[in-house]
């Protein structure tokens, strides 16, 4: 495994967790409804997403700081989304 730079690794790790929340966010978009996704969940994720960030700036890993900064705001958005459906709902 030498011959493969190690930070390729840290790019498709950044990379694959990162969209894998596109999905739900685009649900989410489509059909203004996010009762499924956990309030508490979400929460706690975006909290361990902003703990990376702090921990990928101060180690200097860009993988680290561009995947987990993404995420957050995609997260974040559907946090915000979750919350203004919820309210329009009742």
């Amino acid at each position: 495994m030498n011959f493969i730079n190690i930070e390729f690794f840290g790019y498709l790790a950044a990379f694959l967790t990162t969209v894998a929340f596109l999905p739900q966010l685009i649900k989410t978009l489509k059909t203004k409804k996010a009762e499924d996704v956990s309030l508490i969940t979400l929460i706690m994720f975006i909290t361990g997403v902003g703990s990376w960030i702090i921990y990928g700036y101060k180690i200097s890993s860009t993988p680290i700081l561009i995947a987990n900064i993404i995420t957050f705001i995609l997260n974040l958005l559907i946090l915000i989304l979750k919350i203004y459906y919820s309210k329009n709902t009742r």
